[in-house]
């Protein structure tokens, strides 16, 4: 049996331990990409909230509408009736997006689930994208439902509701950043909890009401909710005349505040998984 020097040997073929007389350790699995992961955890977040979000949903659904039928008493026509069909279509992606996600995060947080993230080789992004689009697109069929509602009750025109295909999801990433920060940055559960629900409490009165009927003060804090802008791209889209300039606007400031929402959740999510 013959043999061969070591020195005959190509450097890679040199058993680790031997190179240097020194043991070489495995090199590490690479770490995991932002878009698979985050695709691994949105199916996961979607097929949860499948099955323990549907009947927050239907709840959040059948309160948009009796909230309309409600204002049908004392809202004719006109701007107000649009105002209060879009912002009580966007109001279903507030109750999911924001309340529901601040109340997730912070129980996440609170039971040490953030701790089960940490150990997995994901961006922090993928985590917070992932959920945040999960609880989003989950919203999809309580919008249409109120819209198609709303729009019926009201008298007003069918012909544009596509626009919800840019308005769920933008208006969700927006509303979805604000909920997760707000349930990474509480100190307790409760207390996230509260914020979520004052959260939604804010996109109900100042996205519901019409703003011309909004004290000026009002009216500030209503421009700095990240959902009005989705409320007023869809209102105008129920004009005879819908001046697509402005939608475009809208939909594109509501775009800009999801992706700095969304940057500070992700912020908060490395915040609070080092402690």
């Amino acid at each position: 049996m013959s043999t061969v020097p070591a020195e005959a040997l190509p450097t890679g073929a040199l058993p680790a331990r031997a190179r240097d007389g020194e043991d070489a350790a495995a090199p590490l699995a690479p770490r995991a990409r932002l878009l698979p992961s985050m695709a691994a955890v949105y199916r996961a977040q979607l097929s949860r909230a499948r099955v323990a979000r549907i009947p927050l949903l239907f709840v959040a659904t059948f309160q948009s509408i009796g909230i309309m039928v409600l204002m049908r008493g004392v809202v004719d026509g006109g701007s107000e009736a649009r105002a209060v069909v879009a912002g009580s279509t966007v109001l279903v992606v507030a109750f999911v997006a924001l309340n529901l996600l601040a109340q997730y995060f912070g129980q996440l947080r609170a039971s040490g689930g953030l701790d089960h993230y940490a150990t997995l080789p994901v961006p922090p992004a993928a985590v917070v994208l992932g959920a945040a689009g999960a609880y989003a697109s989950f919203t999809v069929p309580g919008t249409a439902v109120t819209a198609v509602a709303g729009s019926v009750l009201f008298g007003l025109p069918l012909g544009h509701l596509w626009i919800l295909a840019a308005v769920v999801p933008l208006a969700g990433a927006a509303l979805a950043g604000l909920g997760a920060a707000l349930g990474l940055l509480a100190p307790r559960q409760e207390l996230a909890t509260l914020l979520g629900q004052l959260g939604m409490s804010a996109a109900l009165l100042l996205g519901v009401l019409p703003a011309e009927r909004l004290p000026q003060p009002v009216g500030w804090a209503r421009d700095l909710l990240p959902s009005t802008y989705g409320v007023e791209a869809l209102a105008r889209t129920f004009e005879p005349r819908p001046d697509w300039a402005a939608v475009a606007l809208d939909l594109a400031v509501c775009g800009v505040v999801g992706v700095v929402s969304l940057a500070v959740a992700t912020w908060a999510y490395r915040r609070a998984a080092v402690r």
